[in-house]
């Protein structure tokens, strides 16, 4: 169903859709505390690879909104208000993260007595790797995210309804000290909720590989969405030369991927030291091996080759395909990410239903979100001083 005002449309989504994350969202809450009952410590892992793919989707979001303010890019106006959209998923992220406090000494190994009393390397950083100030950082970083998110989406908001050129300056400004802040936060985050699960181990490069995953997933979400209210009528104006310009964004972002992971992973082999090399070693024994080569496929040369060509970047079956696509690599890559951590130290890694039952609660929560704010709001930004010049915009 489409309303009309301010000259654009508000959308509604299908009943069937919402259903359909009402359905996921029950399924994977009810299953999840099941989990819980049965197996705390092994669940809390399965917590902490779902929190960090919603935590990716929402902030990673915000950040393309904030990215097209600073950049004063045109051709991206049409698709902002659903990065908007998907951004409110950041006040949610507060709440979301009260499980993680639980159990994090089945996580963490550094959050043992007896592992800081015997382990000088752990000891070293018991400063910084401490509970108390591990749960200060991630409500503060969670807190400035909500309010960036409620500054500027207001003022895109309020945009519609008074058409000043002015709320655009405003949020430009916000937006470049939400970028810097973004940085350094994303960094603390990983290095926080990661990184230090193998607190041996580190890498000056994480935070940046952290970004790229971020920023790609987000750019798929946006994407299928775009390419699907395109089908349905909407985003009338938008033409193949932004669609193109999307999926040249969603290229680049496989490539920096690459990059960032190549990167890490040469010079760390290159210095052979063994604290770096054994977080490696770890995913290249046992079953992790087979999951590391379906990781370098599936995250670089699949969607690589996928997007390689012009076509490919404006032919929408090819677009919704390879965005489901980074959708479900980008789990995979945190769950690689994570779930390794839990060979060392004497525990062994085995595999729980917990691992599938959040992903639904995760997507049944993108669902919902995005459903209500939808139907709220504009689905483009009408008072947005650049939008007669997206409307034009040609390669």
């Amino acid at each position: 169903m489409v309303n009309e005002e301010n000259g654009s449309p508000k959308i509604e989504i299908s009943a069937r859709t919402k259903t359909v994350g009402v359905v996921l969202l029950i399924a994977g809450v009810v299953l999840g505390i099941i989990s819980y009952l049965v197996d705390p410590g092994r669940t809390s892992f399965s917590y902490l690879v779902s929190y960090m793919y919603l935590f990716s989707v929402g902030v990673g979001a915000l950040f393309l909104v904030a990215l097209e303010y600073a950049a004063g890019a045109v051709w991206s106006v049409f698709f902002r208000r659903i990065c908007e959209f998907l951004a409110a998923i950041v006040p949610l992220l507060i709440i979301l993260a009260i499980p993680l406090f639980f159990n994090l000494h089945d996580v963490f190994h550094w959050t043992h007595a007896n592992v800081i009393a015997s382990d000088r390397v752990v000891r070293g950083k018991v400063g910084y790797l401490n509970i108390p100030f591990l749960l200060i950082r991630l409500g503060i970083i969670l807190i400035i995210f909500t309010i960036f998110y409620m500054v500027i989406i207001k003022n895109s908001r309020k945009q519609d309804k008074t058409p000043d050129p002015n709320l655009t300056t405003k949020n430009v400004r916000f937006s470049l000290i939400y970028i810097v802040i973004f940085a350094f936060a994303i960094t603390i985050i990983s290095i926080d909720w990661m990184m230090s699960i193998e607190p041996h181990w580190y890498s000056t490069i994480f935070g940046v590989y952290f970004f790229a995953g971020i920023t790609w997933v987000s750019l798929a979400f946006t994407t299928l969405i775009a390419v699907n209210l395109k089908e349905k009528g909407h985003l009338k104006k938008v033409n193949k030369d932004h669609f193109y310009s999307l999926g040249t964004l969603m290229f680049a972002f496989t490539c920096f991927w690459g990059y960032i992971a190549f990167s890490q992973y040469m010079l760390i082999w290159i210095g052979n030291i063994p604290e770096e090399t054994a977080w490696f070693f770890h995913r290249w024994t046992g079953p992790w091996v087979v999951i590391s080569i379906v990781l370098i496929i599936s995250h670089f040369f699949v969607p690589f080759f996928a997007l390689l060509s012009y076509p490919s970047k404006t032919n929408f079956g090819r677009l919704k395909f390879i965005s489901i696509w980074i959708m479900v690599v980008h789990f995979i890559d945190l769950y690689w990410l994570i779930m390794p951590g839990m060979n060392i130290y004497g525990q062994t890694y085995y595999f729980s239903w917990g691992d599938v039952v959040f992903p639904l609660a995760v997507l049944g929560i993108i669902i919902l979100v995005f459903s209500n704010v939808a139907k709220k709001h504009n689905i483009v930004p009408v008072g947005d001083p650049k939008l007669e010049r997206a409307a034009d915009f040609r390669l």
